[in-house]
């Protein structure tokens, strides 16, 4: 299993338009084989997104950051972002048959 968290804050002006984007995204990516979760968490007065991510494999998220949906996000987002913050996990317990 693979965790990404992203923390986003959002310019002055762009929340819900950057709100809309990336709910968009996250639907999209939940249609992807290898992506079993994808939560997307709002602070409005902190202008800040929270996504927590869970993949199969480092693969998938991967093949995740190579789709199409995901670069139009990732392009439409330039510009309307003053910090994004990434991390990834690779080992997460409990795991499910272990």
């Amino acid at each position: 299993m693979y965790v990404v968290t992203v923390m986003f804050k959002v310019s002055n002006g762009y929340f819900n338009v950057f709100s809309n984007l990336v709910l968009q995204n996250a639907a999209l990516s939940l249609e992807e084989p290898g992506c079993l979760q994808f939560d997307v968490c709002f602070d409005e007065p902190n202008q800040t997104v929270f996504l927590y991510e869970k993949y199969t494999s480092r693969l998938a998220f991967e093949q995740h950051l190579v789709t199409a949906h995901f670069f139009s996000f990732d392009q439409a987002c330039i510009g309307k972002l003053d910090e994004k913050t990434v991390q990834c996990f690779e080992r997460v317990w409990p795991r499910v048959g272990e």
